[in-house]
This record gives structure tokens, sequence and C-alpha cells, in this order.
């Protein structure tokens, strides 16, 4: 018995090289459900056609905002960072803890319901750990 060290030509740096790295990720990736809410302030966004391709299931991102009349504030993204509007205040203050230890959080839309011009987009808030 030899204690030579054999390389086999396996091809998997190549395919590591060849391959996005969220790809490798996704398999390690656990998103655990935390909370429902609604995003609040919707009333409040100047450029309503942000809410025009809202739907179920869609992916939203969670973002601490400075703001001067929440210190907690947590302003709710779309896919292309634009503003929807915010995790209510009163559901913030864990949220808002775990964010500035370093925790991703993100949202997932369960709901988008127009009345008038009121849009009311209920969502879960979601944990992602690797």
């Amino acid at each position: 018995m030899s204690n030579d060290i054999i390389i086999k030509d396996t091809d998997l740096i190549s395919t590591v090289a060849q391959t996005d790295l969220s790809d490798l990720i996704k398999p390690l990736v656990n998103e655990m459900h935390l909370f429902d809410t609604y995003v609040a302030g919707t009333t409040h966004i100047d450029d309503e056609t942000v809410f025009d391709d809202i739907q179920a299931g869609d992916k939203l991102t969670l973002v601490r905002e400075d703001n001067k009349f929440d210190e907690k504030a947590i302003v709710i993204q779309n896919r292309d960072g634009r503003k929807l509007g915010y995790v209510p205040e009163k559901d913030n203050l864990v949220f808002s803890r775990l964010m500035d230890a370093g925790k991703l959080l993100i949202a997932k839309v369960s709901t988008h319901e127009v009345k008038g011009s009121f849009h009311r987009i209920k969502i879960g808030i979601y944990l992602i750990e690797y």
C-alpha cells in the first residue's frame, strides 16, 4: 500500500468555476417563516406603478432606514429596489433588532388586493439562514 496522493480528474473545479455561486449555496439556504403582516404606507407612494407587477409569491427586500419618525423603520422594496412601503411600526421592533444584529430577513407576498387607489399587500417575513 502506497502513501502517494492520487489526484483524479473529476472536472470539479471547472464545474464550480462555470456555476453561479448562488446556485451552489441554494441547497444550503433555509427560509424560516417568522410572522405575517402587511405593507404599511402604500397610500404615501407617489409612483403607483411600483405596485403593477406585485403578485403572490414575489420575494421582497427588507432594508433598515434612518427615519426621524421611527428609529426601527424597515423599508420594503420590490425586486428592482423600488419602495413599496414599510413593515408596520407596531410589528418592527423584533425584526429591526434581528437586522441590526446582521440577520438577513426577506418578505414574500401572500396577497395583493387593490381597492380604489389603496393597495393592501399581505406579506410573510422570513429569516434566511445559511
